[in-house]
């Protein structure tokens, strides 16, 4: 009798998990699709380490670069908008790997596209590509936690972002 009373006081919380698996948990697991954007760039001098290559902590800016053009460019949504809303991006996890060097002078495409939304965050992956020899230098993925700006804790991916980059 006593584990029926204190069941019957969690139901008011399961509506919250109900709506929550009815209205966001479709949209996520639906087969969507999403797109790849290209953003080119030219290395420049102070990209290069003393091997005279491109320095492997760059890869990782030219992708959050890339990625902070693309938003305005293909979701309709710049950074500052988007920071605006209350809401950031922050990486959890990156994962590079390197294939061939860039260096000084070359042109290059970095190509990004979300492979997959989580409740809390989403993956983004990339490839990074030498435009003179169509070679793939680099790729990987970043898991990106999406967070509110004021209390710096993650925050639930709403039903508008995921329309938003659903393209």
């Amino acid at each position: 009798m006593n584990n029926l009373a204190k069941i019957r006081l969690y139901i008011p919380k399961t509506n919250i998990l109900k709506q929550f698996c009815r209205d966001i948990i479709p949209l996520m697991n639906s087969n969507r699709s999403y797109s790849r954007f290209k953003t080119e760039f030219k290395v420049r001098p102070d990209d290069i380490d003393m091997f005279n290559h491109v320095h492997n902590s760059t890869y990782f800016d030219y992708v959050l670069a890339a990625r902070y053009e693309q938003m305005e460019a293909h979701y309709g949504m710049s950074m500052e908008e988007f920071l605006s809303q209350g809401f950031g991006w922050v990486v959890k996890t990156a994962y590079v790997d390197y294939k061939r060097p860039l260096t000084l002078g070359d042109s290059f495409v970095v190509e990004t596209g979300i492979s997959e939304l989580q409740e809390r965050g989403c993956k983004v992956i990339f490839t990074i590509v030498n435009k003179k020899t169509n070679k793939i230098c680099s790729d990987g993925w970043f898991d990106y936690v999406l967070i509110e700006i004021k209390s710096g804790r993650s925050a639930r991916v709403t039903p508008e972002m995921i329309e938003r980059y659903s393209i």
